[in-house]
């Protein structure tokens, strides 16, 4: 079964409120909001849903 989120364990993402580069530590889907939620390994105390983050682009 594939998933639906957008990004996986060890992908690089921006957090889109500060710009901040981050990286996935795990992801889990929440089903009584029906979306995912993600933490990264810079703040593993916070997490955040997939709206407030952001998929960087290699360059």
């Amino acid at each position: 079964m594939k998933n639906k989120n957008k990004f996986q364990t060890n992908d690089k993402v921006s957090i889109l409120a500060t710009g901040q580069t981050v990286t996935v530590n795990k992801f889990k889907y929440v089903p009584n909001m029906k979306r995912y939620s993600y933490t990264v390994n810079e703040n593993p105390q916070t997490f955040y849903f997939e709206e407030e983050l952001e998929a960087k682009t290699e360059q």
